[in-house]
C-alpha cells in the first residue's frame, strides 16, 4: 500500500485461522480475511475503510497452511520443490456494513530444491508465519523459483492493484 501511496495505519489482532470444512479455496481465504476485518472493526470508527487479507497456498487441491515448525516447513518445501501451486489471497474490504471481497490467483512453479536449499533457506530465514513456508521476495524466490503466472504482489500476500481499483469503487481515491 506504501508503493501504491496510499495511506494506512496497521492494527494487528489475533484471529483465528481455522475455517469450515467444505469450502473452497477461494472461499477459504476470503472467509479468514473476513473474520480479520470482523475483528478489527470495533478498535476504529465507523467511517473507517478496513482492508483485510489471507494467503494461502494449494498443492494438489490441498490447502498448506503455516509451518509450526522447522521439520513442517522442509516437509512443505520438500512438497512444493519442483511443483506447480497456487496462491491464493482473499481480500475483504470493510467500510461499515458494506463489503467488497474477493480471491486472487497466482500460479507459482518451483524449480527442484535441494535438501541442502531447503534446510539453508528455513535455517536462515524461518519461514513459520509463512503460509507455503516461504516469501517470494526473500532468497527462495530469487534461487527457487521457476515461474509466476499472475499478479506476483499477490504472492507476497496483497494484490494491490486490484485493492487499489476496488478502493476506488468504495470511495477512497488512490491519490
Amino acid at each position: 500500500m506504501e508503493w501504491a501511496e496510499i495511506p494506512f495505519e496497521v492494527i494487528v489482532k489475533e484471529t483465528d485461522e481455522m475455517f469450515p470444512a467444505g469450502l473452497k479455496p477461494n472461499e477459504t481465504a476470503i472467509y479468514i480475511a473476513r473474520q480479520k476485518a470482523i475483528a478489527v472493526q470495533g478498535e476504529v470508527n465507523s467511517g473507517a475503510i478496513i482492508l483485510a487479507a489471507d494467503t494461502i497456498v494449494v498443492l494438489n487441491e490441498r490447502i498448506i497452511g503455516k509451518p509450526k515448525d522447522r521439520e513442517g516447513a522442509i516437509d512443505i518445501l520438500s512438497d512444493l520443490s519442483g511443483q506447480k501451486h497456487v496462491v491464493i489471497t482473499g481480500v475483504v474490504i470493510k467500510k461499515g456494513e458494506r463489503e467488497i471481497s474477493f480471491a486472487d490467483s497466482t500460479d507459482v512453479q518451483f524449480h527442484e530444491l535441494s535438501q541442502e536449499q531447503i534446510e539453508f533457506y528455513v535455517d536462515k530465514y524461518r519461514p513459520y508465519d509463512k503460509a507455503g513456508a516461504y516469501a517470494i521476495q526473500e532468497w527462495i524466490g530469487v534461487v527457487g523459483i521457476k515461474s509466476v503466472s499472475g499478479d506476483f504482489y499477490n504472492v507476497m500476500g496483497l494484490p494491490v492493484s486490484r485493492v487499489v481499483k476496488e478502493l476506488e469503487k468504495m470511495g477512497k481515491s488512490s491519490i
